[in-house]
């Protein structure tokens, strides 16, 4: 059966039926009229484009969409294309890369207005009250040109969630639409960003449940941004929502990997100057928006040591916003033996390792042969992954110990060779009047112990208290996130080299720190190397050799 579904164009709807595959075109006069009727004869000059529309109905189109061949796909699925060439010209530009996002948020949330204003173009059909005019999964292809890159942008605008059992897609159809959705995207690797749209006048408490709808389903696998639209009237500045709102967003364990603060108005010639600025500052917040999140991120490695009990496995959970990591002692304890856990924010994703540390500021021979093996796949996987961003030195508040002097210089001066930034995070500060004050009156100890780091966060990571102390650890979490993003900025990971020769230093190092007169011996270094590390024998022993040295 035909499936119809409308465009507005021209204060009109513009029926398309199409039994299989058709394809539509239409001038850029018909999409564009509506938001170019304000401007001047020259101005529509040089905006004009050309543009076409592709409509698909046969059935799942968005999933046949995602690969080469055509499948049968949903009729209640269009497929919508906006390509756009230079003004005035056919040319032809390579697109510099591709970014899927999807588009969620409430009923009236403004979600095809959005669309449209991405697009700059009535492409999307919107409605101008409360009531959901998406009544399906539509997505929109359209080309954004950023700092001399074009990026196609599928948008994928999905029905608004919160109707309840009577509306026009009721709650539970538009959260499995969705779901469903986000499952065949994220299966196919071909998501990109999850773009929270929701409105100006909601508090957070009601941005709570979509929120944790869509975060339990990528788990930090895809960026979540937050889109705060109807903003046109705040003052002073659109940004002023953020400001207000991102304590209480994060006291209620929300967070994003950024936001923009819009008003996605239809802007007519009446219209005045300061709306239509708003307007276009909206248009290039967005697009900048999607640009920086999509892009194919260098993850950021961050390796965090200290002594057992420190809190460094309730730092990882901290810093994710979420419990990804075990804080139980049950992992191994054995000097660096490490876990490995991904977390992302601020639209950066990080891979944190945690490591074991010295126990002692000493070493057994026992302690020292079963870290060979630790030391040396820690390397190699560094090495894999492009090195170390980040040494994050995770200490309990108290006296500056030999023990903390020792796994200092392991991490900092042997394993990294002084290349890498090394920050400091001392925990359990809650019960400080102000946890800065800890810092004032200890710092001058570090110098004592030849201990220089980059930066330094005085914060609490116990959670599930009470009243004032839960405020500090979400405080927290902002504190060791800003200091995490400002000390891995750049792509500083490239200083630090692995391979064989570190390995060696590395443990030729280690040897300083061995206890009494203990000797290492080519016999104890070998079978640990060539048993549990996949080790040739010859070079092994060429190692274990050079070690000894």
């Amino acid at each position: 059966m035909a499936h119809a579904f409308g465009i507005h164009a021209a204060g009109s709807i513009l029926n398309l039926r199409a039994p299989g595959c058709a394809n539509v075109v239409l001038t850029n006069y018909l999409f564009r009229l509506s938001r170019l009727e304000g401007e001047t004869g020259e101005t529509q000059k040089h905006r004009k484009r050309k543009s076409r529309v592709k409509t698909r109905c046969s059935l799942l189109s968005i999933f046949a969409m995602l690969s080469s061949a055509g499948r049968a796909s949903s009729p209640t699925e269009s497929y919508y294309t906006s390509d756009q060439s230079a003004a005035g010209t056919d040319s032809y530009r390579v697109k510099d890369a591709t970014c899927n996002v999807v588009i969620f948020g409430e009923t009236g949330a403004g979600k095809s207005s959005l669309v449209n204003l991405i697009a700059g173009t009535g492409m999307a059909q919107t409605s101008s009250d409360a009531r959901g005019c998406t009544t399906d999964i539509r997505v929109y292809s359209h080309d954004i040109e950023i700092q001399n890159k074009i990026l196609e942008v599928k948008l994928f605008d999905t029905a608004g969630l919160g109707e309840g059992s009577y509306g026009i897609v009721p709650d539970r159809k538009a959260r499995n639409d969705l779901e469903k959705l986000l499952g065949t995207l994220m299966k196919a690797d071909d998501i990109h960003l999850l773009m929270y749209c929701v409105q100006g006048t909601k508090n957070c408490r009601a941005l709570h449940r979509n929120y944790k709808l869509l975060h339990s389903k990528v788990k930090g696998r895809v960026p979540i941004v937050l889109v705060v639209t109807g903003l046109e009237n705040r003052e002073p500045e659109m940004e002023e929502w953020w400001k207000s709102n991102e304590k209480s967003m994060s006291t209620l364990g929300m967070t994003f990997d950024g936001h923009a603060c819009i008003t996605a108005m239809t802007i007519n010639r009446s219209d005045p100057d300061r709306l239509k600025r708003r307007c276009e500052q909206s248009h290039h917040a967005i697009c900048n928006l999607i640009d920086q999140c999509r892009a194919a991120r260098k993850t950021k490695n961050i390796v965090l040591f200290g002594e057992t009990g420190a809190g460094k496995s309730s730092l990882v959970n901290l810093m994710a916003g979420s419990e990804v990591a075990s804080t139980s002692l049950s992992m191994r304890r054995c000097t660096l033996h490490w876990q490995q856990y991904t977390i992302a924010f601020g639209g950066e994703v990080y891979k944190v390792f945690d490591t074991i540390g010295l126990e002692d500021p000493r070493l057994g021979m026992k302690e020292y042969l079963e870290s060979v093996e630790n030391i040396y796949r820690l390397i190699k996987e560094l090495d894999r992954q492009g090195g170390i961003d980040l040494l994050l030195f995770c200490m309990r508040a108290g006296r500056i110990s030999a023990t903390l002097q020792s796994n200092y210089r392991l991490f900092h001066e042997f394993l990294c060779e002084k290349k890498v930034p090394t920050v400091l995070a001392i925990t359990n500060l809650e019960r400080e009047q102000r946890m800065e004050d800890w810092w004032d009156r200890e710092h001058h100890n570090f110098e004592q112990y030849k201990i220089h780091v980059a930066g330094h966060a005085c914060i609490t990571a116990a959670n599930g208290l009470d009243g004032r102390h839960q405020r500090l650890y979400e405080d927290s979490r902002i504190t060791i996130r800003n200091l995490v993003k400002e000390f891995t900025v750049d792509d500083r990971g490239r200083a630090w080299q692995g391979g064989d020769n570190l390995f060696v230093s590395l443990m030729r190092k280690l040897k300083e720190l061995l206890s009494g007169n203990s000797r290492v011996r080519r016999a104890d270094i070998v079978p640990h190397l060539t048993k549990r590390c996949g080790v040739s024998r010859d070079v092994a022993i060429k190692l274990a050799d050079m070690i000894r040295q």
